[in-house]
């Protein structure tokens, strides 16, 4: 197997992980489903209500989850009658560390852009003090 020199929590985040990450949010189904999930972190959501919002039938939405899940992208644990899905966001991280790692070339002016980009997309919201 290919080794990429970026330490994983497993060890190294290996080429083979990253395209299965990347080909599993390569169809339209999955990476809505995948976009949906992190729009509802921390909560996640459960499998029927996902299928409705993306308006996809169940079974189909099911198969969908399962190639999410092999690729570590999604996590499912059940609640009563239902499973519950989430991002895995750690995952995420790693496979978008693993194709950024080296696209500056020792030169960081090149990757500025993109690191702003998601800065300015992830600051946290301030809290709105209350007028009393």
């Amino acid at each position: 197997m290919t080794r990429f020199n970026y330490f994983h929590k497993s060890g190294y985040m290996e080429t083979e992980e990253a395209v299965l990450a990347l080909a599993a949010l390569a169809q339209s189904t999955r990476l809505e489903a995948f976009r949906a999930l992190v729009r509802h972190e921390p909560d996640g959501l459960a499998a029927g209500d996902l299928a409705r919002l993306l308006e996809v039938p169940q079974n189909t939405l099911s198969a969908h989850l399962s190639i999410l899940t092999r690729a570590r992208l999604v996590t499912s644990e059940r609640h009563s009658r239902s499973i519950v899905y989430r991002a895995n966001l750690t995952e995420f991280r790693d496979v978008a560390v693993f194709l950024l790692r080296d696209c500056c070339g020792g030169r960081p002016e090149v990757c500025e852009p993109v690191v702003e980009t998601l800065q300015a997309c992830c600051k946290p919201r301030r809290k709105e003090r209350s007028r009393a």
